[in-house]
């Protein structure tokens, strides 16, 4: 089971590396509650402050539909297959 301290304890130390961007594989989640979303809003606010891109990737349903229900689905960046945002995000 993550949580969203363990989500931000993986986080915080991408923040100081000198990458593109960060990609965050979400198809292992099949339940995320509001603290996970908060996380998520917080990554994508260093991301901006950093100039990295932040991209969720492999959603499922539930996450999904969590994301539309706060209006975040028009916020973050999401893309469905994680390997092809890799790949992408390398290219850039």
């Amino acid at each position: 089971m993550f949580t969203s301290p363990s989500l931000r304890d993986k986080l915080l130390p991408l923040f100081e590396k000198s990458i593109k961007g960060i990609i965050v594989d979400l198809s292992g989640v099949s339940f995320m509650d509001s603290s996970g979303i908060a996380t998520l809003v917080e990554g994508l606010q260093w991301s901006k402050k950093d100039g990295k891109k932040f991209i969720l990737a492999g959603l499922g349903t539930n996450v999904m539909n969590a994301l539309c229900l706060t209006k975040l689905d028009n916020v973050f960046s999401i893309k469905t297959d994680v390997a092809q945002t890799v790949k992408e995000l390398s290219k850039s």
